[in-house]
C-alpha cells in the first residue's frame, strides 16, 4: 500500500499545518523584535501584550502539534478510512489556524470555542484509529 496514494488529502494537511506552525513562529518573533523584546527573557503574562498571545500561539500549537501527528499515524498504520482522516486532519488544520487568528485578534470566546474544535478533531481521529484497530 502507497501510503500517499491511499492518503493524499492527509498528507496535505500534514504539510499544510507544518506551514502555519512556522507562520506562527515567524509571526510570534516578528512581533518580539518589533517590541524590542530581549530574546531569552520570559514574555509578560497578559493577554493585552500582542507578543504574549502571539508567543502562546506558538507554545499552544506546540502542545497540540504531537497529538496530531501521533493520531494521524495511528490511522494510517491501523488502515483508518483515508475520507475521515482527512476530514479530520483538515479540521484540526482549519482549527488551529482560526484558532491563531483569534488569539491574535484576542476574540477569547471564539479562540475557546474554535480549541475545543480542535481538540474533538483529535478525539475523532484516534477514535477512527480505535475503531480501525478493532475492526480491521
Amino acid at each position: 500500500m502507497n501510503l500517499i496514494d491511499t492518503y493524499p488529502h492527509v498528507v496535505m494537511a500534514i504539510g499544510a499545518m507544518a506551514l502555519i506552525a512556522i507562520v506562527q513562529l515567524l509571526v510570534a518573533d516578528a512581533i518580539g523584535i518589533v517590541s524590542k523584546h530581549t530574546p531569552g527573557t520570559p514574555v509578560e503574562a497578559s493577554h493585552e501584550s500582542v507578543l504574549f498571545r502571539a508567543s502562546r500561539v506558538v507554545a499552544n500549537t506546540n502542545e497540540s502539534i504531537a497529538i496530531f501527528i501521533l493520531a494521524v499515524t495511528f490511522c494510517v498504520l491501523t488502515s483508518a478510512p483515508a475520507s475521515f482522516v482527512a476530514l479530520c486532519s483538515w479540521a484540526y488544520v482549519v482549527s488551529r489556524l482560526l484558532y491563531a487568528v483569534c488569539y491574535y485578534a484576542n476574540i477569547r470566546t471564539m479562540r475557546s470555542l474554535i480549541f475545543g474544535l480542535s481538540i474533538l478533531s483529535l478525539c475523532a481521529l484516534l477514535g477512527s484509529g480505535f475503531y480501525a484497530w478493532f475492526n480491521g
